[in-house]
């Protein structure tokens, strides 16, 4: 049993209006990532959820997929674009350009930062890296990537 007027209204979201899709658009400057939104026409945002989701079922090589050539791996996605239009294998993806970024905004900050690949060769970041060098002389600040023991 029911008391009083019952009324209905309809909604003026329509699927038309959004739905979005994107193959290729526009990247930040910054962090080479693709712009997010409809209007700028960015792509979807692939959360931190979305990575624990992706990590609980075990899919490494979607996630890996997810965070570098479909995001800011500039060189891994060209690779990836080539490989498919020439019918190529697809090379392992390089280094995400929000890690260039972190690692030049900590040498910023006067750290001399070093990655070191399974090969034991040091990794290089940017086109100045041989214009950087870590200091010569002990400056009581710890460098990453080295395995250095603390004086008692």
């Amino acid at each position: 049993m029911t008391v009083g007027v019952m009324t209905i209204l309809k909604l003026h979201h329509l699927v038309e209006d959004k739905v979005h899709a994107r193959s290729t658009g526009p990247y930040s400057l910054v962090t080479q990532q693709p712009l997010g939104g409809k209007a700028q026409f960015g792509g979807q945002r692939f959360g931190e959820m979305e990575v624990w989701a992706l990590e609980a079922y075990g899919a490494a090589h979607t996630l890996q997929e997810m965070l570098t050539v479909k995001s800011d791996d500039v060189q891994g996605r060209v690779n990836t674009y080539e490989a498919i239009v020439k019918g190529e294998p697809i090379e392992e993806p390089s280094i995400p350009a929000s890690f260039r970024v972190l690692v030049k905004e900590l040498q910023s900050l006067g750290l001399a930062v070093e990655a070191i690949n399974e090969n034991g060769e040091v990794v290089k970041f940017g086109k100045d890296e041989e214009k950087t060098h870590p200091p010569k002389h002990d400056t009581g600040l710890l460098s990453l990537g080295e395995n250095q023991t603390r004086k008692k």
